[in-house]
Parts: C-alpha cells; structure tokens; sequence
C-alpha cells in the first residue's frame, strides 16, 4: 500500500521542484566558466536546499516530504526556523522546531532570531525581517534555494490583499512559484490547499504549532481567512479560492507582458539629459506608463512594499493632468515633480 493521498501529494509537489532545481543549478554549472571549482557545492558536489519552516502544518509538511525526496534525488536537505521574537516563550519555540527538523534527518537546522521593526505595518516588518534572515542564511550555507510553504489558500488570500490595496495586476498576481534573487525561493504547495498539508502531518503523526497571530483579528491576514473567505464562500459558493488561485496566475501572465514592454519603453521616453520626457510618456499605454514610473520611483529609493496605486495616480496626474501642481511626495522620502516638460523623480 502506498502512502496516504495527502502525503503523496506534498512529496509530488516537492519533487518537482527538487527536479527544476537540479536542472536550474547543471544549466549554472555548464554555463558558468570554471563553475565546477567555484561551486559552493564543490566540496561534495550536492546542491543543498533549505526549507523555511515555522513550525506550523504548512512548513513541516513541506519540511518532511523534503527529508523524503531529497535523499532519492542526491540533494543535500537542510532548513531554517525564524525566531521573531514576538511572543513570550518563542525561542523555546524555535529550539523545538530545530529539533523536530534535525529528527528528520535535515542538515544543517538552526534557528535564527530576528529584531522586527515597525516599517509598513506589523505584518509586513516581521516578513521583511524573515526573508532577511532567510537571504543571510541562503548566503552562509551556500544553498541552491529555498523552500516555503505558501499553499493554494495563502495564494487566495494574497489576491485578495493586493485586490483590497488596489495596487494593481501585478498584486493581483499574488505570489510566484519562483522568486527572489537567481529564483532563490521555491514555492511547491501553491497548488494544494491547506488541508492537504495539515492531513499530511495528522497521518504522518508530525506535531505542529499553530502560531496565535494566524487567528488574531488584530492582524489583516488572519480576518480575511477567518471572516473574509468564509463569507465570500457562503455567498458565492464553493471555489472562490480555487478561482482566486486561478486569477493569480492569469494575471502574473499580463503583469509579466506589461513589465516586459515597461522595460523596453524606459530608455525610449528618457531626453538626451536621461530625464524622463512628460510628452514621450504621455504617449504610452497608460498601464505600460505606470510601469516606467514605478520603476522610476523604486530606483530613486521607494521602497517597492510602501508604494500603492494611489502614489502612481498622483505622480502619473503630473503627466495626463498637469494644472501647475507642485511636487508629489512619495514613500522613502522620495520626491516627484514636473519641471520643464521633464518629469523628475528624485530623494528628497
């Protein structure tokens, strides 16, 4: 007899990703000169994946059917737990979880421990934090890329967030399969629900934690899947996450044209000088138009998690709408204005 459906399904998942890494690192090792003695791997010449793991169903679903299939692909399985230190008791919290992790056979595990600030929010400054750490780990143990739990409800909920900030397809478009610098951040279970994955500890007899801040309604995230979902399932039916699911990858499609045509038509709507030209952008799509202009204030040092529709309609007024108005102020003390039909973007 097989394994339980559940369990068959997270080991699937990841092992296809563990397959496009090992293909995605033999590309780096033959196109890359000398890579076979620069590799981080030289040493045993295994690839090593981590795996970001909180603790909860999703992460130690993820965490087990790695320390399953990694062995099987001749892939080296480690994983690391982030210490947010926001609640009281969460080191002893974290020295479990490493060692449930290294009783699957996972190495190297440690735990991390991270100061969150205030920036953009609670939920966004404990996130930025994590994937710092998580860069910094990726980086001190030479790992090929890193997996995480985001399952096909986070992606729903996700949709919904960027929906609710109207910022747009490209947050409409949720999260990647595939992301971060050199695709470091690997998503398998975007494609299975969270029942799955907690079915799969439950069978496996695999202890989880259920982190408190996923059910506080203080947090925006926790009342869209505990309030939120429910309602719009017991309006419209059954499926809204599948859909919702499906509506993020349709709009990664459009968003990833978009961008790529934004990319070519920067340096066309730029002057002689390299300033941005008011009448060459007011010539472009609009959407394409906002692509160039977010690119443009992201590069002058807006930080791209604090930057909303509402800024771009304002700095995007400066070129469809110029009445003689002054200067749109913009996250990270960045500064736009329109000064002799150049459009100039810059930190204040």
């Amino acid at each position: 007899m097989g394994p339980h459906p559940a369990v068959a399904a997270i080991r699937l998942a990841v092992r296809r990703v563990l397959h496009e890494v090992l293909t995605d690192h033999a590309e780096l090792l033959n196109t890359t000169p000398h890579a076979s003695a620069t590799s981080p791997h030289a040493a045993d010449g295994l690839p090593l994946v981590l795996v970001a793991c909180s603790g909860g169903a999703d992460s130690m679903a993820l965490a087990s059917a790695l320390a399953f299939e990694a062995p099987k692909l001749s892939v080296r399985a480690g994983a690391v737990t982030v210490d947010h230190g926001l609640q009281t008791g969460s080191d002893l919290r974290a020295a479990e979880v490493v060692a449930r992790l290294g009783a699957m056979r996972l190495d190297p595990v440690e735990s991390v421990a991270v100061a969150v600030g205030r920036d953009g929010g609670p939920e966004a400054a404990a996130r930025d934090a994590r994937y710092a750490a998580l860069d910094a780990a990726a980086e001190r143990h030479r790992a090929t890329a890193v997996l995480l739990g985001h399952t096909r409800d986070d992606q729903a909920e996700t949709v919904l967030l960027g929906l609710a900030r109207g910022s747009g397809t490209r947050s409409l478009s949720g999260m990647a399969a595939v992301s971060g610098t050199a695709g470091r951040y690997r998503r398998p279970f975007l494609q299975l629900d969270r029942q799955t994955a907690r079915k799969a500890c439950l069978v496996q007899s695999i202890p989880v934690w259920d982190d408190p801040h996923n059910t506080d309604p203080a947090y925006t995230r926790s009342r869209l899947r505990h309030e939120g979902l429910p309602a719009l399932e017991k309006a419209l039916g059954k499926g809204v996450v599948e859909a919702l699911a499906r509506t993020a990858q349709l709009s990664r499609d459009d968003a990833d044209a978009l961008d790529a045509w934004a990319a070519d038509a920067e340096a066309a709507v730029r002057d002689d000088t390299g300033q941005l030209a008011c009448a060459r952008l007011y010539a472009l799509p609009p959407a394409v138009r906002r692509r160039v202009l977010r690119r443009a204030v992201i590069a002058a040092g807006a930080p791209a998690g604090s930057l909303f529709a509402r800024h771009l309609e304002e700095v995007d007024r400066l070129i469809t709408g110029w009445r003689g108005q002054g200067a749109i102020n913009l996250p990270g003390r960045v500064e736009a204005r329109r000064q002799g039909g150049r459009l100039v973007i810059r930190q204040g």
